[in-house]
């Protein structure tokens, strides 16, 4: 059975252009080959800020949108967030949804593709391994990085990424798949 690779768009603003980057990344895991992939939209789980009275190690969530939450992650084998850069760091959107979850996300690898102006979203995702890796997720140093993202956009408002990105993108799903093989067993 072949492994899920959920590429998460984790900015919920109005306006935002990430989907574009995460429609692209989803593609892009299809045609790898090693999995089968899901694109999931933060902005459709409609998290408030977390709710919870029980701590998610417990894995007893009172809210249904919470229980949905779980549920989509729990499916997953992998993932690559795709991520803005705000004040140097992630989305609170996108820290907020991995605080409501615990067993959900351990064991399994995690790739990113930041984007934003020079730094291409990278001290963002520089910022969110520690807390990733707290969850038992295992980041991964390839990564893809979107610098002065507008520039990539065609005149449809469709992402196009140069070469360098697209090797990126490669280099990360082979990655990924690797790991979520190697961790399957963790995951039971």
């Amino acid at each position: 059975m072949p492994m899920t690779l959920q590429t998460i768009i984790t900015s919920t603003r109005p306006g935002r252009v990430g989907p574009q980057v995460a429609r692209w990344m989803n593609d892009q895991a299809a045609a790898h080959g090693g999995f089968t992939a899901e694109l999931v939209d933060l902005a459709d789980f409609d998290l408030p800020v977390f709710d919870e009275p029980k701590h998610p190690r417990l894995g007893q969530y009172e809210h249904a949108h919470t229980q949905k939450w779980s549920e989509t992650v729990k499916r997953a084998d992998a993932f690559v967030f795709v991520t803005p850069e705000y004040n140097y760091g992630v989305s609170p959107a996108f820290l907020n949804a991995l605080t409501y979850l615990a067993t959900e996300w351990a064991y399994k690898p995690a790739g990113f593709a930041g984007y934003g102006g020079l730094s291409g979203g990278l001290r963002a995702i520089q910022s969110i391994k520690p807390i990733v890796t707290t969850l038992k997720m295992m980041p991964l140093p390839e990564s893809v990085a979107v610098p002065g993202f507008g520039s990539f956009l065609g005149p449809d408002a469709t992402f196009k990424p140069n070469d360098m990105m697209e090797k990126g993108a490669k280099d990360m799903l082979d990655e990924l798949a690797k790991w979520a093989g190697a961790l399957k067993p963790l995951r039971g």
